[in-house]
């Protein structure tokens, strides 16, 4: 259990994007006894303390769009596997969707290229060994729904208004840890 300091309150508050005077309001008290908290110039009441946390636990259900990569590197169907692995090489990443048009219609990975060694070629299309789409998401889902989703799928592609925006890998995921 971490001890409670205002370092931790103001973490929280700015892991959720809340600003001092937001906080402020909710909880219904001034923005300067907020900032007096979280510099550790003022102990506060009990039940002062409890309504910032309440509020603070509260909105703390991360939606994706908050650790989504917005840059999609993508490759398309008819692109060679070899361009496939250069990107991958390049930007030090371990899968990648395929898009065509704007839509998802698969995916390769590392994994994927080493199940087809001496079965295709380098120079063979993407869409010949490309496995299952990731799964797509609205950018308003919470963490919790792309943790289950990751346990069985390389990455996940998030989207607002039926346009992908971003990704989302495992490796993204444990940059929430600290």
């Amino acid at each position: 259990m971490d001890l409670i300091t205002g370092k931790l309150i103001k973490r929280m508050r700015e892991e959720i994007g809340l600003t001092q005077q937001k906080l402020a309001e909710i909880v219904g008290i001034s923005q300067a006894h907020i900032a007096k908290i979280e510099n550790e110039r003022v102990n506060p009441r009990l039940s002062t303390i409890n309504k910032i946390l309440t509020v603070l636990k509260k909105n703390r259900r991360m939606k994706c769009n908050t650790i989504l990569t917005k840059k999609v590197i993508f490759v398309k169907p008819e692109d060679s596997i070899n361009y496939a692995i250069k990107l991958m090489k390049e930007n030090d990443i371990s899968q990648l969707p395929v898009i065509q048009e704007g839509k998802c219609t698969g995916s390769i990975s590392e994994r994927t290229i080493i199940r087809n060694l001496g079965k295709a070629s380098g120079t063979d299309e993407v869409k010949r060994i490309m496995e299952e789409p990731f799964p797509v998401i609205s950018c308003k889902e919470e963490i919790d729904v792309i943790k289950s989703l990751l346990e069985y799928h390389q990455a996940v592609l998030v989207s607002e208004r039926g346009k992908i925006i971003g990704i989302i890998t495992k490796s993204d995921l444990l940059t929430l840890f600290k």
